[in-house]
């Protein structure tokens, strides 16, 4: 069987969720022994993280916008290589291709309400193409594979497929995120002293990063400690604009924004932080979650959408829309050592629930049910 993989933007600088869900998918691939072929389709850029091996070819195709590539250039390397199935990655496939298909999905927010505070172009212009794309392709995809129950359940609410189509396969994490005895020190890239809250946020709605800061400066009020507030991948207007909105100037001078952390830094970020705060209003599974649950940090989560399934129910899990309970179970791990532990321990047990093996191995079943179909 020859099997083509679309990874178009693997090798970009800042990669993202869904690049490091195929890009680990890949290397999976490359470690089984397995008697089929695949041909990873993948734009050119800055970051080569992977190279062919005996049966996994990289083939590097060159196009200058991401629909263009996908409808048109895509299709033809596909075609060119003879592959047998097609897996299209990141929620949006080639629209004109005889090829059959399999989606990954990763979620439906494109059907959901808008938020109209949302002011980036490049997530407003995925949410347009993606409005576009998906109900065009859905009925050509042999298998549709989403990420949690919780997205499968919503995918056949609001788009009525049928049963035999889906495929819920979980996330895993990267095995570089455990526990670490180090005298390393990478967090000292970032901020300058263990012992921070971390935040993964950005400027997408969904992230709930503007709670999230109400709620920090209620815990810097209660607080007898104080501590830092590391938070990635957000910026100093974005911040500003929060903080006067809210009046929350005291939060100022405990907040540090170092911009993208590179992931071979995560792990050291994880293990220097004495809590993560994933405290989305909406996520389709959540891999942030499992990273620092297996590097034995205790997380507060959010008790909707997927996170409640990855994290388990022994998890903190608060209502996102309330920074009182977010604050206060802040507080609580920050003044009860007991509950502290507790919390360490029960993230690291559930994240052995989940691998990038595990993914990789019900990926390839899935693939060698569909080619059983076409022929």
């Amino acid at each position: 069987m020859r099997i083509g993989i679309e990874a178009q933007r693997i090798f970009r600088k800042n990669k993202h969720g869904m690049d490091f869900v195929v890009l680990q998918e890949i290397k999976e691939l490359q470690k089984m022994d397995t008697p089929h072929e695949y041909f990873v389709f993948v734009k050119p850029s800055v970051d080569r993280c992977i190279e062919s091996s005996e049966h996994v070819h990289i083939i590097e195709v060159n196009c200058p916008s991401y629909p263009l590539w996908e409808q048109w250039a895509l299709p033809r390397a596909a075609r060119k290589a003879g592959v047998d199935i097609l897996h299209c990655t990141s929620n949006t496939a080639p629209i004109w291709c005889d090829i059959p298909l399999v989606l990954t999905l990763h979620d439906i927010i494109f059907l959901e309400p808008r938020d109209k505070k949302n002011k980036s172009l490049y997530q407003n212009l995925g949410y347009f193409y993606r409005r576009w794309n998906v109900p065009r392709i859905l009925k050509k995809c042999r298998r549709i594979i989403t990420v949690s129950d919780f997205e499968l359940g919503n995918i056949k609410q609001k788009l009525q497929l049928p049963d035999s189509q889906l495929k819920m396969i979980y996330n895993g994490y990267n095995e570089w995120f455990r526990p670490i005895e180090s005298d390393k020190q990478q967090y000292r890239k970032y901020i300058a002293d263990a012992g921070y809250f971390f935040f993964l946020g950005n400027t997408d709605p969904k992230k709930n990063t503007e709670r999230t800061l109400v709620a920090y400066a209620k815990y810097l009020e209660l607080s007898e400690v104080k501590r830092p507030l590391l938070m990635a991948d957000l910026d100093q207007e974005y911040l500003n604009g929060i903080i006067e909105r809210n009046g929350i100037e005291a939060i100022r001078d405990h907040i540090v924004i170092p911009g993208y952390i590179i992931n071979s830094d995560l792990p050291y970020i994880y293990n220097n932080a004495f809590a993560f705060l994933y405290t989305s209003l909406r996520e389709s599974f959540g891999i942030p979650l499992l990273e620092a649950m297996a590097c034995g940090t205790p997380v507060i989560t959010s008790n909707k959408s997927s996170m409640p399934e990855i994290a388990g129910h022994d998890a903190i899990l608060i209502n996102p829309e309330s920074s009182d309970e977010i604050a206060l179970k802040m507080l609580q791990l920050e003044r009860d050592t007991d509950f502290y532990q507790r919390q360490k321990a029960v993230g690291l047990e559930r994240a052995k629930l989940f691998s990038w093996r595990k993914t990789t191995e019900n990926l390839l079943r899935l693939y060698e049910e569909v080619y059983k179909e076409i022929k």
